[in-house]
């Protein structure tokens, strides 16, 4: 790719080194998390109340460890696009396009990814200092795909992440080729995989004895300690989140393991965390989680801040939409809310955006967007731009056509643009 967002940002910017994308699959409601009208009549907010930030900005009552550290990031409450069907929300707000063209389009986290790995065949990498030459994928997903999506689109399986596998909150984490499964030791394995590969008479292939040299040393060395999440102290892990029966949250050890990546270096993280769509008992059912997001997300911003690492990683959160504002008590939903594109609510946080900051304005129940509409266009496109990847730049892919255009399509972009009013 060209000289990274040449066009739009100064030459003297440092760009993130890594991004954590924190994916709420599912759609979770604007309203119960950063977007909360403690004003609006009782069949919009079911009599629950918000509470003041630390800047001053008002979050849901379920969100207190958010509200304490509101600093450290920015919300958007302006975000809106048309589509309410799941595949098609998540599609669109992973790559900035509408399906329906016949052509499968690579999401962020394999145009950044890719974008920082030296192939003297293709394009170097935007920005030396971005380069990334550790052991395991550049493009790391947490644990489990977003199911019927593909991440990697036209840029091929040679970008593909890492998808882990396995329970991040788990006695052990077992990750997929890595960490062996059923109590094994990496040494068993390793040993395991050298008596199987001893080929009597025959001379081995040199091709598959550097290909397992290398799966050695991945299953031996810092790459696989990098998953162990042993190494960290109980009071770290315990302040990522903890369960009622005193053992740690699923949602709050994957962001650990995402803080410890980000150590290592991995350009891209993404985190799937599904069981945000609440059509039915919504209220119920939803408590629990956004008080788990609240813990771990809270903990991942102040954990990254304090170790130095903020400024240079992005970590965005957000779902492939929000969900309607007038709760629906009528059977079978009984107090649900349904998919609701029109209006909904991110996070943005660190690697070049302000914290502490608000962008966009809905109405009183949160039905429109009463000011500065921000589009997947616009919201990836800032993510892009200060990852150093030119959103206006052309696909960094041999096999392109001329009809595939920018990065981010230019006609789906809102007429306010990028997030530039938070940019540092």
């Amino acid at each position: 790719m060209n000289n990274p967002a040449q066009k739009t940002a100064s030459s003297s910017r440092k760009f993130a080194k890594s991004v954590i994308e924190i994916w709420l699959w599912g759609g979770p409601s604007q309203l119960e998390t950063f977007d909360p009208k403690p004003g609006a009549p009782h069949d919009y907010n079911n009599g629950l109340k918000s509470i003041k930030s630390a800047n001053g900005y008002e979050l849901h009552e379920w969100l207190p460890e958010l509200a304490k550290c509101s600093n450290l990031y920015s919300i958007i409450r302006s975000m809106t696009h048309p589509s309410p069907a799941h595949e098609t929300a998540t599609y669109l707000m992973q790559t900035g396009r509408m399906p329906g063209d016949g052509i499968t389009y690579p999401s962020i986290g394999a145009l950044i990814s890719s974008s920082r790995v030296f192939d003297p065949k293709k394009r170097k990498p935007a920005v030396a200092d971005l380069r990334y030459e550790g052991d395991l994928p550049p493009f790391v997903v947490l644990t489990h795909p977003k199911g019927r999506f593909s991440e990697v689109g036209f840029l091929g399986e040679e970008c593909a992440p890492l998808v882990t596998g396995g329970r991040a909150s788990a006695k052990r984490f077992e990750v997929d080729g890595i960490v062996p499964p059923g109590g094994l030791t990496r040494e068993q394995i390793v040993d395991r995989f050298s008596r199987a590969s001893r080929i009597d008479r025959l001379p081995l292939d040199a091709e598959f004895e550097a290909a397992g040299a290398a799966a050695r040393e991945i299953i031996l060395g810092k790459a696989a300690d990098t998953f162990d999440l042993t190494r960290e102290k109980e009071q770290t892990r315990k302040r990522y989140g903890t369960t009622q029966g005193g053992g740690y949250t699923e949602i709050g050890q994957q962001l650990l393991a995402a803080r410890r990546l980000v150590e290592y270096g991995i350009p891209y993280i993404s985190i799937n965390y599904s069981g945000w769509d609440s059509h039915k008992r919504h209220f119920e059912t939803m408590k629990r989680p956004t008080a788990e997001m609240d813990m771990a997300v809270s903990a991942l911003l102040t954990d990254l801040n304090e170790r130095g690492l903020l400024d240079t990683t992005i970590v965005w959160l957000s779902g492939e939409f929000g969900r309607v504002p007038k709760v629906d008590r009528q059977p079978p939903w009984n107090g649900g809310r349904n998919h609701f594109p029109r209006c909904f609510s991110a996070l943005v946080a660190g690697g070049g955006f302000k914290g502490g900051q608000v962008v966009g304005v809905s109405d009183e129940t949160t039905d429109h967007v009463k000011e500065r509409p921000v589009t997947p266009q616009d919201f990836l496109g800032s993510i892009m731009e200060l990852a150093g990847v030119d959103p206006d730049d052309r696909f960094p892919n041999p096999r392109w056509l001329k009809e595939y255009g920018s990065v981010m399509n230019p006609k789906q972009k809102s007429q306010c643009g990028r997030l530039k009013e938070i940019y540092v």
